[in-house]
């Protein structure tokens, strides 16, 4: 054996022995987690046990705020290397399964499988959790109001394409509450069974999704019929019917109906983010961090909108978002939906509410519940 062979023998050895430990560290580690996920698991059934002998009415193993103390308290704590999006998803795992052990929770979305709503269900509940697809966004919130499901998780607004209207229209007649919301990032791909996605000759997608991903479409499939459907789940099996089309749909779709993604990330926005709302019954205690969401009719006079706005102002209270929607009960009369920061139980935003209550003709808080944590 020449000197090269022996040099190259001890460096592989060497690396050999090197990798060894490591991996027998990681091991130990790992021994380690699974025994404190044990101890976690076993709290999570006493917190259960305890629950259930206190003999309270109205029982939630649920808990947003409890929840999101978490996952923000370990994102503070994280120094890497894994970022604060990995924890935090990590984390919700946790969560979702220790839950799991204290009540087993269904959470209804806006189907079918493989939707962007599943996929913000998953993320906000865990994969330890039933998701039930529902075909509106009106049957979301009806089975929750009988009880078929725990909550509903149900599209707001799109950072590129607005808000969702027909969520805060059927928040007018629905006596169920905000609990929390999820923001997603939204990838769209274009996916096909055809080899050759340039020779495809019609796309099918939603339109919202359409419209999200119109420069790119114009300038690669320019020739390409451009087809609207109920749902990106429902293009994506249109696209698996037909070698000559494609979808336009998240990753989820294509592997739920097994096809090719010929291009990644084609959304003309890379921060393109869809906003979801989990609805439910519950009354949801203050987090630390949390946004407070408000239904409004106002008094019909002149200025009604600055009498709205002025107690906000007035306690130094940030107001991120606010639409207007027709009341549907007489022509020209509006209920106003508004984004607060903070809870209703802070005294600054409980003081607001008490003032806008003598300015407006309706007044209702629809929910203030933790927010989004990415």
């Amino acid at each position: 054996m020449d000197k090269t062979t022996d040099s190259t023998s001890g460096n592989a050895s060497e690396l050999s022995d090197k990798l060894s430990k490591i991996r027998d560290s990681i091991d130990s580690i790992d021994d380690q987690m699974l025994e404190l996920l044990s101890q976690r698991a076993a709290c999570a059934e006493k917190v259960a046990e305890t629950k259930r002998e206190s003999g309270e009415k109205d029982l939630w193993f649920y808990r947003p705020e409890r929840e999101a103390q978490i996952l923000n308290r370990m994102s503070a704590n994280n120094n890497g290397p894994l970022a604060n999006e990995r924890i935090t998803a990590i984390y919700r795992e946790v969560i979702s399964s220790c839950l799991a052990l204290e009540q087993s929770i269904k959470v209804a979305f806006l189907g079918p499988n493989g939707t962007f709503s599943q996929e913000a269900s998953s993320k906000h509940f865990g994969h330890a959790v039933e998701t039930v697809p529902m075909g509106s966004i009106k049957q979301v919130f009806t089975q929750v109001e009988n009880g078929t499901v725990d909550y509903g998780v149900v599209p707001i607004e799109n950072s590129t394409e607005g808000v969702i209207s027909y969520t805060l229209d059927v928040f007018m007649h629905s006596p169920l509450k905000i609990s929390g919301e999820v923001s997603l990032r939204i990838h769209q791909n274009l996916m096909t069974q055809n080899k050759n996605w340039q020779d495809v000759t019609t796309v099918y997608s939603h339109q919202q999704s359409l419209a999200q991903c119109r420069r790119w479409l114009d300038t690669n499939l320019p020739n390409a019929e451009q087809v609207p459907v109920s749902s990106n789940t429902e293009a994506a099996r249109r696209a698996k019917e037909d070698s000559s089309s494609a979808a336009i749909a998240g990753v989820l779709a294509a592997e739920t109906y097994g096809l090719e993604i010929a291009q990644k990330n084609i959304e003309d926005n890379q921060d393109n983010t869809t906003r979801f709302l989990v609805i439910g019954k519950q009354d949801v205690p203050p987090s630390g961090v949390d946004k407070t969401t408000l239904m409004i009719s106002a008094k019909n006079r002149s200025g009604a909108l600055y009498h709205l706005l002025a107690p906000l102002a007035a306690n130094g209270l940030d107001m991120t978002r606010i639409e207007s929607r027709p009341s549907q009960n007489a022509n020209w009369e509006y209920y106003f939906f508004m984004d607060i920061d903070g809870h209703a139980k802070d005294p600054k935003v409980s003081k607001a509410l008490k003032e806008l209550s003598l300015e407006s003709q309706l007044i209702r808080v629809l929910g203030s519940y933790p927010k989004a944590i990415l």
